[in-house]
């Protein structure tokens, strides 16, 4: 403890809180983790690209039926560099070019940070086969073509949602929004061809990319991949856990 503020270190809130609080941290700590049977890596045999690679791992968490394995983390910044994340679903995939696809509003405040700070990471975490992957580079946003397959291709709930209000501004209640939806299924039935001119799809080409293989036993593998030069591959490194 610094002297001359006359505070204490034992922490914030009442002593029952803290004492829930640390109640909950035990639980969590004994939880299970990395429970097993886990698939094992060979970094030695790895794809040059990780590309590859990352449809390998997703060919394997569909087939094992790993819970929604197109499900990923998005991670932006804003200008003065403010982190933000969230969850959201792989739209599209370029194996070749290890590229992959999200979409979003663009009043929303992924859409803002991205045209603040063109630069982004996506993660996805398979817990069941203990595998995480992670991929950053510049992000691009895809043409109307683009924009209007993947918005139509949606079913017509997720298309009148769309419609309904602008994304994370705020709410009165959810009436306001019951009234919103209302209208939009109106749109939609009416006009079934009709995109937003809000609906934007995104392309975030890897420049680096991050595979993790968990081990019971904690001799977990990590590769990673980085763009050379523009025709140049990849380069490999593997890292220690």
């Amino acid at each position: 403890m610094e002297s001359g503020g006359g505070g204490n270190d034992s922490g914030s809130g009442s002593v029952p809180g803290r004492r829930a609080d640390e109640a909950l941290l035990a639980r969590t700590r004994a939880a299970p983790v990395l429970a097993g049977p886990l698939p094992h890596l060979d970094p030695a045999a790895v794809p040059d690209a990780p590309g590859p690679l990352f449809a390998q791992w997703l060919d394997a968490a569909l087939t094992g039926a790993v819970p929604e394995p197109h499900v990923m983390t998005l991670s932006t910044a804003a200008a003065d560099g403010t982190p933000s994340a969230r969850v959201l679903i792989l739209r599209g995939i370029d194996t070749a070019d290890c590229a992959y696809d999200f979409a979003s509003d663009s009043r929303s405040r992924k859409s803002r940070d991205l045209a603040a700070n063109p630069r982004a990471a996506l993660t996805w975490y398979w817990p069941a086969q203990g595998r995480q992957i992670r991929m950053a580079g510049p992000v691009g946003v895809l043409g109307p073509d683009a924009t209007a397959r993947d918005f139509l291709g949606r079913g017509e709930h997720a298309r009148a949602a769309a419609f309904a209000g602008p994304v994370s501004a705020p709410l009165s209640g959810p009436e306001q929004y019951d009234e919103a939806l209302r209208a939009a299924r109106e749109l939609v039935a009416a006009e079934p061809g009709r995109v937003p001119a809000t609906h934007t799809v995104y392309r975030l080409r890897a420049a680096e990319a991050e595979f993790w293989q968990a081990d019971p036993a904690r001799f977990h593998v990590r590769v990673r991949y980085e763009r050379r030069a523009a025709g140049e591959g990849w380069a490999r490194t593997l890292l220690w856990p």
